[in-house]
């Protein structure tokens, strides 16, 4: 299916500009197109009929199924062709008819994907985002330009992200969750309009926290999310376990610094 060309595996009907930059190990399939300014790591396979525009960097050891669109033009009415770009990390999964925007002149400029996330088929990351890494996007799960996602974040499918808002580490979304204000980290979060319901007990042991460490985010939640005591009391309450667990302290300074607002 392939033709060899100079160390690497592009084939004959793959549309390359001559100001694209692939490295070594780099396999192309049939039809694909890749623009100027596109940069691509070593060892990095990209199927059939993909379509990947510049400026477009992404690392090595990714995998790009057919029918993504790449790095393509924001989806924002007051885009005019500024320069913007698309940074993607290592060893992401992109399955079938993945969108990934570029940023937008008045946002950050750029969209920014970390490594070693799966992106299942039709999930969408909209212009100016930040996606950390190792999360997993369920299938159609989308973003909202300047959305801001956590390490190890889990969106369940058909979850829609509003824009501004943030999704915390470890947390998870259930399936269909519509979320239009801030996700804290190691929480779950369900429903239309989504609600936070708890700590993300089981996937918290699945990342290996200690039972104690679990309960010390469980009481942070029900002082700050469920009780009615005033939040500047319920941060000073909480201020031993901030200074014992990281964690904690993680959590309840999302809490405090949220700007959207907490789903709850």
């Amino acid at each position: 299916m392939f033709g060899a060309g100079q160390g690497r595996m592009i084939h004959p009907t793959a549309i390359i500009d001559s100001k694209a930059q692939l490295d070594d190990n780099v396999r192309v399939g049939p039809y694909t197109i890749i623009g100027a300014e596109v940069e691509i790591g070593s060892a990095t396979e990209i199927a059939s009929h993909v379509v990947i525009s510049g400026p477009t960097r992404i690392g090595k050891e990714n995998r790009i199924f057919q029918f993504a669109s790449i790095g393509e033009a924001p989806q924002d009415k007051k885009y005019q062709g500024e320069p913007t770009s698309l940074e993607v990390g290592d060893r992401n999964v992109i399955r079938e008819y993945v969108t990934f925007s570029r940023g937008t002149a008045d946002g950050t400029g750029k969209t920014v994907i970390g490594s070693d996330n799966l992106f299942m088929a039709y999930s969408h990351v909209a212009h100016d985002c930040i996606v950390g890494s190792d999360t997993v996007f369920a299938n159609a799960a989308s973003l909202s330009g300047h959305v801001e996602v956590g390490d190890y974040a889990i969106l369940g499918g058909f979850t829609s992200v509003h824009q501004f808002t943030k999704i915390g580490g470890k947390s998870f979304c259930g399936l269909g969750s519509v979320v239009t204000q801030d996700i804290p980290p190691f929480s779950i979060a369900a429903g239309n309009r989504a609600r936070t319901v708890g700590i993300n007990k089981e996937g918290l042991k699945r990342r290996g926290f200690s039972p104690e460490l679990i309960r010390a985010l469980h009481q942070s939640f029900r002082e700050l999310l469920k009780s009615r005591v005033p939040k500047p009391e319920a941060f000073e309450k909480l201020q031993p376990l901030c200074d014992l667990y990281p964690e904690v302290n993680e959590f309840v300074r999302f809490v405090r610094d949220s700007k959207r607002g907490i789903a709850r």
